[in-house]
């Protein structure tokens, strides 16, 4: 195990070099460039000229992108226009607000999403499994922008149980336990947004895996053998039946992050969903690029995951 998690960790530096590149020249062939929407109408050519040479925009694109990653491996990956202060530092003080909106989703959306699937298709066409399949056509039918703006006039405005937006109380200075409640607070409407689009895909994925799971023939076997039907469910059919969740998990990681842009600014939760978005206004490429490395590495990091994972749940598969 530890020498193929090395070796697939060791993997991943020509693949992000390569992501990298081609992120890059995507942005290189957009129109304009890294400061052209954002200089000063002011300013003198001779000072535009000099913040060109500092950036290095006047030399070729493949020397450009030798600087980005050059700083990139230091850890510098430029300078943001639009907040005035280093990508490094942007996403430090934003990342930290999206993982816990996304990994509290991405736990509550298994843990709620799982046995529910497992049960409806072990209850085929009862009224459990069509009460909970109109519900997750619900659930992926809304979009998440009108259910959010639905909450926030049911729960918010009308009734004020919870907060309209934003992640604390504005003027408060609340410390330990009770600013962990006001940030509960602030975060349960985006995160009940986000959790029944979760959970609507989770469950169906689940329900179809296992009713796919539970036809085949050793599962016939092992009933026919007078196992109790929990042993022939959880322990025989629930390993093989969670293999393709498993791939689900694997794309999903990333995908809660760059899928939450219009949730957290519908809720102005300060995370790195309206950063994108700002970045996207703004034409900040190097805010862009890093904030599109950070979501290629949580891509390989969820196929990892879900390798190591298959190798968990399916004792066939052997990491060497």
């Amino acid at each position: 195990m530890r020498q193929y998690l090395v070796r697939r960790l060791l993997q991943l530096i020509p693949t992000l070099v390569g992501i990298s590149l081609v992120i890059f020249l995507i942005f290189a062939l957009a129109p304009g460039d890294a400061i052209s929407g954002n200089l000063n109408p002011h300013m003198s050519a001779e000072a535009k000229k000099e913040l060109r040479d500092k950036m290095h925009l006047n030399e070729p694109k493949y020397v450009q992108y030798y600087y980005w990653a050059q700083g990139a491996i230091k850890g510098d990956l430029g300078e943001s226009f639009y907040y005035k202060k280093s990508v490094s530092s942007v996403m430090k003080d934003f990342i930290p607000n999206s993982f816990k909106l996304a990994i509290t989703s991405l736990i509550l959306g298994i843990i709620i999403a799982v046995p529910i699937g497992i049960v409806s298709a072990t209850k085929q066409y009862s009224g459990f499994d069509s009460f909970f399949t109109v519900f997750a056509l619900f659930g992926i039918s809304m979009p998440s922008f009108f259910f959010g703006l639905l909450l926030i006039k049911w729960l918010a405005v009308d009734l004020h149980l919870l907060p309209v937006s934003g992640i604390s109380t504005p003027g408060s200075n609340f410390v330990g336990f009770a600013k962990f409640l006001d940030e509960l607070k602030h975060m349960l409407l985006p995160l009940t947004v986000l959790t029944l689009g979760s959970v609507a895909g989770w469950m169906r994925y689940t329900r179809s895996s296992m009713l796919e799971v539970i036809r085949q023939d050793y599962i016939r076997t092992a009933r026919a053998k007078g196992l109790k039907e929990k042993v022939v469910i959880y322990k025989h059919a629930l390993r093989n039946a969670l293999i393709p969740v498993i791939t689900l998990l694997g794309f999903s990681i990333p995908g809660l992050f760059s899928g939450a842009v219009l949730t957290e600014t519908i809720f102005n939760w300060p995370g790195i969903g309206p950063v994108q978005l700002n970045a996207v206004n703004g034409r900040d490429y190097y805010l862009l690029m890093g904030t599109n490395i950070m979501l290629a590495f949580l891509t390989l990091l969820g196929n990892l995951i879900a390798d190591i994972a298959y190798a968990l749940v399916d004792p066939r598969i052997r990491l060497k």
